[in-house]
C-alpha cells in the first residue's frame, strides 16, 4: 500500500478535504489502550489521522465507540462447514475484517488444488483472508490421506498474494528429531506457527529453538505461562469445543497483552451466526476478568503485529480504514462494520467451483467393524470443552458391546481415498442412548468417521456419507438427517443461513439421541493423531504418547 503520495499528504495536513470523516466518536488507540474523542479522516481507504478535518462524506456516530477491525489469529475456515466467501459474509457482520487461516483441512483432501481453491475464494470476500501454508500434509508420516505436500510443493506458493508464512507445525516428534523435510519447510518463511499441546521443559526448548513462534493449544495456565516466558506468541482459543479463555484469562495483563491474541480455530457456522466470532471471544474475556481495553488490544493490534500486518490493527495515519462501531466496551455489541472505509452489508452469495471429489471407498461389511474378544480395552475418553482425550481402560466383552450403560460406544474410521481400510475402537463420553452419527470431517486426513449404539446404524450412517460424496449424517430408528458437504467433503456450498438450518436439524436429531452437545465437533477430532492422548484411525487405535498404533486390547 503506497501511502507516500502527495494527495494523501495534502489531505492528512488538512489542505484538501478527506473522502470520509467520522465525527463524534470515542476512538480506541491500541498502542496506549486509551480512548480519544475526535474526528477520524479517511482518503482512498487509508486513515489520515484524528483532528479537525472536513470531508465529502460525513458519519456522525453520536458518541459511540470506534475500534479497529477485529482479527482472528488462527482459524480453519473449512471447520465452519461453509466455503470461504460464505464464511467471510458471516464473520464480517460480527466485526471481523481480517482472518489468518490455515487451509490444511482441504490440503489434506485435495493437495495443491485445494490451496488454489482457497486462494481463489479470497477474491470478493467480505473480509481479508490471509493464509499460512499448511506445514503438515499429512499431519504425521503414518497417516493415509488425499495428498502429500513437501517443501517443493509449497515453495511456489510462498510469493503468492495472501500468503503470510508457514502454518502450525504439528509434527512435534519430527521437529525434535531434526527431520530434514521439516527443516526445509521451516526455511520457507520467517513466520512459523507452532502446535505443541502440553509440550514442556527441554523438549519445549528444542521446539522453540527450531524456529516455532506461536501456540494455540494451551489448555491450562501453567502451560501458557511457560510458553509465553520462552518467547512464544499465545493464541487463546475459543472454538465450538475448544474453550480455553476461562482457564487462560489470568495470563493477560498490560505486560503480556502484546504477545497474546484470540483464535477461534474450529467453529461451526451455527455458533458463528448465533453467538459471534472474535466479538464473542471479547465478551467471554471480559466476563472472565480481562479488561475491555486489553481484550480489544488482543483482537486488533496484537495479531497484526505478530504477523507483520503493519497496515492494520490500529486507527492511526497510514493504516487501512477497517473499523467497527460498538455500543460500549463492556457489553461489546457490534453496531456497524466498515472495511476500507465502506460499511459492510449483507451481500449476495457467490457461486462456487469446487475441487474434484475424493471418495473412492465402499461401505464396510458388518464383519469388518466387529470387535472380537474380551479383556481390558483401551478406550478414548472425551474431555468436555477440549479436543484432548483421556486414555481410559475398561474391562469389556465383545458380547456386550456397545455398552450403553457404561457409555462405551463403537467408533469406526473408513479410509475415503482407497477401499478396504477400516479401523475400529471404543469411545466414552458421547452418552448416546440410541442411533449413530457419521461424518467426512475428520481431522486431518478427513476419512469417514462414525460412532453409534449399534452396528447396523453405524453402517447406515457411513453409507449415507459415501452416497452423498461427503456429509454429516445422523440416523436413529427410521430417521435420517443430513448436511451435504459437497465441497471436498468438508464444506457446504449452500448459503450460510441454509447450512446453519441443516446443522440445526442435525443437532435436533442428536438431541433426541441424548448425550453431549455438538457431538459432530467432538467426533471430528477423534482421528487427529497430533493431540494427546488416544485416537482412532483407519488402522485402529493410536497412542499419541507413544506415537504409534496400539491394539485395542491391552496384552
Amino acid at each position: 500500500m503506497d501511502t507516500f503520495r502527495k494527495d494523501l499528504l495534502d489531505a492528512a495536513r488538512g489542505l484538501v478535504p478527506a473522502d470520509i470523516i467520522c465525527k463524534n466518536a470515542s476512538i480506541f488507540n491500541p498502542f496506549t489502550s486509551t480512548w480519544e474523542t475526535g474526528t477520524l479522516a479517511i482518503k482512498d481507504s487509508i486513515v489520515l489521522g484524528i483532528g479537525e478535518y472536513s470531508g465529502n462524506v460525513v458519519h456522525d456516530f453520536n458518541g459511540q465507540y470506534m475500534i479497529p477491525g477485529l482479527i482472528d489469529a488462527h482459524v480453519h475456515i473449512e471447520s465452519s462447514l461453509v466455503t470461504p466467501r460464505e464464511y467471510a459474509r458471516l464473520v464480517a457482520l460480527h466485526g471481523t475484517t481480517t482472518v489468518v487461516a490455515d487451509p490444511h483441512e482441504i490440503a489434506n483432501v485435495a493437495g495443491t488444488a485445494g490451496l488454489e481453491f482457497m486462494l481463489a475464494e479470497r477474491d470478493g470476500a467480505a473480509v481479508d483472508i490471509q493464509y499460512l501454508l499448511p506445514s503438515c500434509v499429512p499431519a504425521t508420516p503414518t497417516e493415509t490421506g488425499g495428498a502429500i505436500l513437501d517443501a517443493v510443493d509449497l515453495r511456489p506458493f510462498t510469493e503468492r498474494e495472501g500468503i503470510l508464512g508457514l502454518a502450525e507445525m504439528m509434527n512435534v516428534p519430527g521437529v525434535l528429531a531434526g527431520d530434514p523435510g521439516i527443516k526445509e519447510k521451516l526455511a520457507l518463511s520467517q513466520v512459523r506457527d507452532g502446535h505443541a499441546p502440553l509440550l514442556s521443559g527441554k523438549d519445549l526448548n528444542a521446539y522453540i529453538l527450531a524456529g516455532l513462534q506461536s501456540d494455540h493449544e494451551c489448555t491450562n495456565l501453567a502451560e501458557a505461562k511457560e510458553k509465553l516466558e520462552q518467547g512464544m506468541y499465545i493464541f487463546i482459543r475459543e472454538g465450538s469445543t475448544e474453550r480455553n479463555i476461562a482457564a487462560l484469562a489470568p495470563l493477560i495483563n498490560p505486560s503480556t497483552v502484546s504477545r497474546c491474541s484470540f483464535a477461534t480455530d474450529d467453529c461451526h457456522a451455527d455458533l458463528l451466526m448465533e453467538s459471534g466470532h472474535i466479538d464473542r471471544c471479547i465478551r467471554k474475556a471480559i466476563e472472565c476478568g480481562i479488561s475491555p481495553d486489553l481484550a480489544i488490544r488482543m483482537a486488533t493490534l496484537s495479531p497484526a503485529e505478530r504477523f507483520g500486518l503493519s497496515d492494520r490493527g490500529a486507527l492511526v495515519p497510514g493504516r487501512r480504514a477497517d473499523f467497527c462501531i460498538i455500543d460500549n466496551p463492556h457489553s461489546f455489541v457490534i453496531k456497524k462494520v466498515f472495511r476500507s472505509g465502506m460499511e459492510v452489508t449483507v451481500t449476495t452469495p457467490a457461486e462456487v467451483t469446487v475441487p474434484p471429489e475424493s471418495f473412492h471407498c465402499t461401505t464396510p461389511s458388518a464383519q469388518s467393524i466387529r470387535i472380537a474378544g474380551s479383556g481390558t480395552a483401551r478406550v478414548i475418553g472425551l474431555v468436555h470443552n477440549q479436543i484432548i482425550t483421556e486414555a481410559l481402560e475398561y474391562a469389556v466383552d465383545d458380547t456386550t458391546l456397545p455398552d450403553i450403560g457404561r457409555d462405551l460406544l463403537k467408533v469406526v474410521v473408513v479410509n475415503r481415498y482407497r477401499p478396504g481400510s477400516c479401523g475400529v475402537g471404543l469411545v466414552h463420553g458421547f452418552g448416546f442412548s440410541g442411533g449413530a452419527i457419521a461424518s467426512s470431517v475428520s481431522h486431518d486426513t478427513h476419512n469417514i468417521i462414525a460412532v453409534g449404539t449399534s452396528d447396523p446404524e453405524i453402517l447406515w450412517a457411513i453409507d449415507e456419507v459415501i452416497k452423498a460424496r461427503g456429509a454429516m449424517v445422523a440416523v436413529m430408528g427410521n430417521t435420517r438427517t443430513i448436511l451435504p458437504l459437497d465441497c471436498a467433503g468438508l464444506m457446504s456450498t449452500l448459503p450460510y443461513p441454509q447450512a446453519v438450518a441443516r446443522l440445526t436439524d442435525l443437532h435436533r436429531t442428536t438431541g433426541v439421541m441424548g448425550g453431549i452437545a455438538d457431538p459432530f465437533m467432538y467426533l471430528s477430532f477423534l482421528a487427529l493423531t497430533v493431540i494427546p492422548s488416544l485416537r482412532i484411525t483407519d488402522r485402529g487405535v493410536f497412542d499419541c504418547s507413544e506415537f504409534r498404533d496400539v491394539p485395542l486390547f491391552i496384552q
